[in-house]
C-alpha cells in the first residue's frame, strides 16, 4: 500500500518534467526579433513566432568537400572547356557549378564562364562584370584548373559545341563529351539539366560545392554598392523573395481570380499559348502546390507564423511584381533595392547586377524567406547554411493550396499554416541541397 501510494506522485512528477523539458526544446524563451517596438495582430497573441522554435536538424558543409583535397589534379589536362551559361544570374551561376564539376570529372581546364547575352532578361553583362575573376580562379587552385586566356595554338579558334543542355538524368559525361574534349583540344557546353551529381567521384564533387560556395565573389564595385543596399535596410529584418510577376503566372498554367484589370491583361499578355488549366486539372494542379502564392497569400502566411506586422521586410523581387498591395496593405515596412539606393550607377544596372544585389542582402539577412524554391531560392537557402544563418524558409504552397480548399478560413486555417511551416522548420527542409551538405541531427 505504501509503495503504491508513493509511485504514483512520483510518476505525476516525472510527466510533469518531462513535458517541462519538451517545452523548452520546441519552444525556447527567447524570441528572434527583440525589438520590443514590434507588435503582433491581436489575433496570434500567445502565438510564437516562427524563428523561435528550436530545430532538431540542420545542414552543414559536407567534410570531405572541406577536408584537404582528395586527389591532386592531374598532370596534364584533357583539354579546355568553356561553359556556357543562360538564363537568369542564378540560373547560370546553377550552370557554372555543374560546368567545374564536370571540367574536374573530364580533366579538364576551366575557361572563363560566357554569360549569354539575354534581351528577355533584360541582360548585357558578363562573367567578370558580376564576379572577381582573380579571386576565382585562386579559390579554385587544387580543385581545377582555371585560365582567362588560352594557348596561342588554340586561341584563334572557337569552341566546338557539345550539346547536353537538354539531357537529363542519367547523361554520362565521360561516355559523352571526354570524346569530343579529346578530339578538339577546346570545347564548349551548357550543363544537362537534373543531372545525377551524386554519380560523381568525391573529387568532382569538391570541386563543384568549391565553385559554388567558395570561389563566387562578386566585383569590388558590385560588392561596395551591395554593402551600402545592406546598410541602408533597418535591423533587423527580414528578407523576402516573392514571386509574382506576368511571366511567372503564366508559366505556372494557373487561374486566379480577383485580381486587377491590369494584372488580368499583364498575365494574359504573358500567356502566347500557354493557356491556364480549367476544371479538374486546375484543382489537381494547384493541389500539388504548382501555383505562385498571391502577395496577399504570402501576407497571410506571414501573419500565421506570428511575423509582426511591422516587421522591416526587404523585397527581393525583380520588376513587375502585380498584387504587391496585398502584402504592403498588412505589411507597411515593405522597402526595396530601388527604394534605397539612387545614383546613375544603379539606375544603368543590368538584371544580372541587380539580381546580385538581392542575392547579397538575402544570404547576410537576418532571416529569409521564399514563396518558390527556384534557383535563387536554392543558392541562397544552401549560402545560409554555409555562413551558419539556419533561419531560413520556404513558404509551403502546396499545403497552403490544400488547406484552402478543404475550406478551412480564420483561426482554423492559421492554426494548420503554423503547424506545417512549424514541423518544415524544425526539420531543416529545404535549407539546403543534398550535392554539398550533409544533415546534421541536432
Amino acid at each position: 500500500m505504501i509503495a503504491s501510494t508513493v509511485r504514483k506522485p512520483l510518476f505525476g512528477v516525472t510527466v510533469l518534467a518531462f513535458s517541462l523539458f519538451l517545452a523548452l526544446f520546441l519552444f525556447p524563451p527567447f524570441p528572434f526579433f527583440s525589438d520590443p517596438t514590434l507588435t503582433f495582430n491581436s489575433s496570434l497573441v500567445g502565438r510564437l513566432e516562427i524563428w523561435s522554435i528550436r530545430r532538431i536538424a540542420e545542414w552543414r558543409p559536407c567534410n570531405w568537400w572541406l577536408q584537404p583535397q582528395l586527389n591532386a589534379l592531374p598532370a596534364q589536362t584533357n583539354g579546355y572547356i568553356r561553359v556556357d551559361c543562360y538564363g537568369g544570374l542564378n540560373q547560370m551561376r546553377r550552370d557554372l557549378c555543374d560546368g567545374v564539376g564536370i571540367a574536374r570529372l573530364l580533366n579538364a581546364t576551366l575557361v572563363l564562364p560566357k554569360f549569354e547575352v539575354a534581351a528577355y532578361w533584360n541582360e548585357s553583362s558578363g562573367f567578370e562584370d558580376v564576379f572577381d575573376v582573380d579571386y576565382f580562379i585562386q579559390q579554385m587552385k587544387g580543385f581545377v584548373e582555371v585560365v582567362k586566356e588560352l594557348p596561342i595554338e588554340i586561341a584563334s579558334k572557337d569552341p566546338v559545341r557539345v550539346d547536353c543542355s537538354k539531357r537529363k538524368g542519367q547523361f554520362d559525361y565521360v561516355e559523352s563529351v571526354l570524346p569530343s574534349l579529346l578530339k578538339h583540344g577546346y570545347i564548349s557546353i551548357t550543363p544537362a539539366m537534373s543531372q545525377r551529381r551524386d554519380r560523381y567521384p568525391l573529387y568532382a564533387k569538391a570541386a563543384l560545392c568549391q565553385g559554388c560556395y567558395s570561389a563566387l565573389r562578386l566585383t569590388s564595385t558590385l560588392e561596395k554598392k551591395a554593402l551600402e543596399l545592406l546598410q541602408a535596410i533597418p535591423k533587423p529584418f527580414l528578407s523576402l523573395h516573392l514571386r509574382f510577376e506576368p511571366d511567372m503566372v503564366a508559366y505556372s498554367q494557373c487561374e486566379y481570380t480577383g485580381l486587377s484589370l491590369a494584372s488580368a491583361k499583364a498575365i494574359e499578355a504573358a500567356r502566347v499559348d500557354r493557356k491556364p488549366w480549367t476544371g479538374e486539372m486546375a484543382r489537381i494542379w494547384r493541389s500539388r502546390g504548382k501555383c505562385p502564392l498571391t502577395p496577399n497569400e504570402t501576407a497571410l502566411i506571414l501573419e500565421a507564423l506570428a511575423i509582426p506586422t511591422n516587421t522591416t521586410i526587404y523585397l527581393a523581387a525583380g520588376d513587375g511584381l502585380m498584387e504587391l498591395e496585398g502584402l504592403t496593405s498588412m505589411y507597411t515596412n515593405v522597402v526595396t533595392k530601388s527604394s534605397l539606393l539612387s545614383g546613375e550607377d544603379f539606375t544603368t544596372m543590368h538584371g544580372n547586377t541587380k539580381a546580385a544585389l538581392d542575392y547579397y542582402v538575402s544570404i547576410n539577412s537576418d532571416s529569409y524567406m521564399a514563396t518558390y524554391f527556384g534557383n535563387m531560392d536554392k543558392m541562397v537557402a544552401a549560402m545560409r547554411a554555409f555562413k551558419g544563418l539556419y533561419k531560413t524558409l520556404f513558404l509551403n504552397r502546396k499545403a497552403f493550396a490544400l488547406l484552402t480548399s478543404q475550406g478551412l478560413k480564420g483561426k482554423e486555417l492559421t492554426e494548420a499554416l503554423w503547424k506545417v511551416h512549424r514541423d518544415d522548420f524544425i526539420m531543416g527542409r529545404g535549407s539546403a541541397l543534398p550535392d554539398c551538405f550533409c544533415e546534421f541531427n541536432l
